[in-house]
């Protein structure tokens, strides 16, 4: 089983990352490793509250057993029971060397191309500042001054999804804000997104019906706002690839006709997108949801190799904006994600769901991609129920990623049936800006009027952005600038006339 798998990897084309390279063909090294690794080797757990004995059977129920309550988790039936016994597990998390993490795996090695994925890349020499400690001290250094920005970035590769979800499960809200708030992860296509001081934006103008001038709209009013700098992406009411290569068109026309430094995305599956590239249609990223299992991503018809192949065709392309230092822009892979997804695909391995979630960000991290969005309440109260749910799962997400070295951001947000409001996303919009988030949605009223759910407006990123002194990405804040919707300065602030160039526009669309 271990060798056909191990061909399997070398055929797929999955490299080791050490040398900081993306999906590409493996060597023989890897494939060795591949073959020949042992198996993981799972052990049981125990801590004692008074005379109380907790006893947790592998590393995958100590770590369910310790993650704060969400309702997929009960749902799955894995979480702990009790207070007292979420308490034991987290105690027992804390005490945990993180070398457990690279020798008991909670999803098999031989089963999961994603679990092959993570030990097979991981990088020892990142690793081994770290090597020493337990979660519980990993923690305390996280949140020391030793721990920062460069530090951060170069302990990455060293990390597993694993290590990083445990080490949250024993963190404060604060705590999830001020340690990823010290990672910085910068990408470029056109523009430059996640430096320090930075917020950008996705700008969502989708519509039930793909009505042309409906999207306009929604555009004009985005762009009006300061929106769209992380990408102008679309979500297609009808998904097939004739109408995402009219919508590919349509996005890339106005791009190149006002000039502005961003990308645009059509969020179809990406064998839409690479049939749409075979037919000649403006392919900036590709976009695809994924998950943190092998069975969460074959539901959703995909695997590394797929992936892989569609990152080479648009790179092929060579799109992205040359930058002053001579290089040309070559992060161009959109990923969604989702704590729930895999428990949806009954492919979650027996673990909870933010652990997998994590996992999640493995494979978007093999790829180099431009942005990576957890959207974080929208699968529903099935995962996660309330307000609360959803704030400490966005925050979780947000660190997990980062500390992964992944461009996060988050769509901030919640479904109609939810027992959540505008209120308790207001609160998780400002912890995750105050964290350094890297983009957030905006979305005409905050209402995406085609997938039925609620999200963070125009006008809340220029909230985010005045309250904590942020600002869009440089060449799209000259560009706002420019074409005056910003005024000069620093201060994110709109020009109170419609600029000439648009006016014209807003007249037409007025009349259609």
């Amino acid at each position: 089983m271990a060798v056909e798998h191990g061909q399997r990897l070398q055929t797929l084309g999955v490299r080791a990352l050490n040398s900081g390279g993306c999906v590409g063909i493996a060597d023989n090294s890897v494939f060795a490793q591949v073959r020949h690794r042992p198996p993981c080797i799972a052990m049981a757990y125990f801590h004692t509250i008074a005379s109380q004995r907790y006893a947790f059977a592998d590393l995958r129920t100590l770590l369910a057993r310790a993650s704060p309550a969400r309702s997929g988790d009960q749902l799955s039936g894995v979480m702990a029971p009790t207070m007292q016994e979420r308490l034991a597990a987290q105690m027992a998390l804390a005490a945990l060397p993180l070398k457990v993490f690279l020798n008991e795996c909670v999803v098999p090695y031989e089963d999961d191309e994603v679990t092959r994925l993570i030990l097979d890349t991981h990088n020892a020499a990142a690793f081994a500042p770290v090597a020493h400690l337990t979660i519980g001290d990993f923690r305390n250094w996280l949140l020391g001054d030793a721990a920062n920005t460069v530090t951060l970035a170069a302990l990455a590769p060293g990390l597993t999804p694993e290590m990083v979800a445990a080490v949250s499960k024993i963190c404060r809200l604060q705590d999830l804000v001020l340690i990823a708030r010290k990672c910085s992860v910068v990408t470029r296509f056109r523009g430059t997104i996640g430096l320090p001081g930075r917020l950008a934006t996705r700008l969502q103008p989708n519509h039930p019906t793909d009505d042309a001038i409906g999207i306009a709209a929604s555009l004009l009013d985005g762009l009006l706002h300061g929106c769209g700098d992380a990408v102008i992406g679309i979500n297609p009411a009808t998904d097939n690839v004739a109408q995402v290569a009219k919508l590919l068109h349509m996005l890339d026309d106005v791009i190149g006709g006002y000039g502005i430094p961003t990308q645009s995305c059509v969020l179809t599956h990406v064998t839409n997108t690479l049939q749409a590239i075979e037919r000649g249609a403006p392919v900036d990223l590709v976009f695809q949801s994924i998950g943190g299992t092998e069975g969460t991503n074959r539901s959703f018809g995909i695997d590394l190799a797929l992936l892989a192949q569609a990152q080479q065709a648009a790179m092929s392309l060579q799109r992205g904006s040359v930058f002053e230092d001579g290089q040309r822009g070559r992060h161009l892979m959109y990923f969604e994600t989702g704590q729930g997804s895999a428990l949806s695909a009954g492919a979650h391995h027996g673990c909870d769901q933010q652990t997998i979630e994590a996992r999640a960000y493995a494979v978007a991290r093999a790829f180099k991609p431009l942005l990576v969005n957890t959207v974080v309440g929208f699968i529903g109260p099935e995962y996660l129920y309330n307000g609360k749910q959803i704030i400490r799962a966005g925050l979780e997400d947000h660190f997990c990623g980062k500390l992964l070295g992944v461009p996060m951001g988050c769509d901030v947000c919640y479904t109609n049936h939810a027992e959540a409001d505008s209120d308790d996303m207001d609160a998780l919009l400002t912890l995750l800006s105050a964290a350094g988030c890297n983009f957030i949605m905006g979305v005409p009223g905050a209402d995406d009027i085609m997938l039925n759910y609620q999200s963070t407006s125009f006008h809340d990123a220029l909230v985010m952005r005045q309250t904590l002194g942020l600002r869009a990405a440089p060449e799209f804040e000259a560009w706002l600038q420019q074409m005056k919707i910003f005024a000069d300065g620093t201060a994110s602030r709109l020009l109170p006339h419609i600029p000439e160039r648009f006016a014209s526009t807003l007249k037409h669309l007025d009349a259609a």
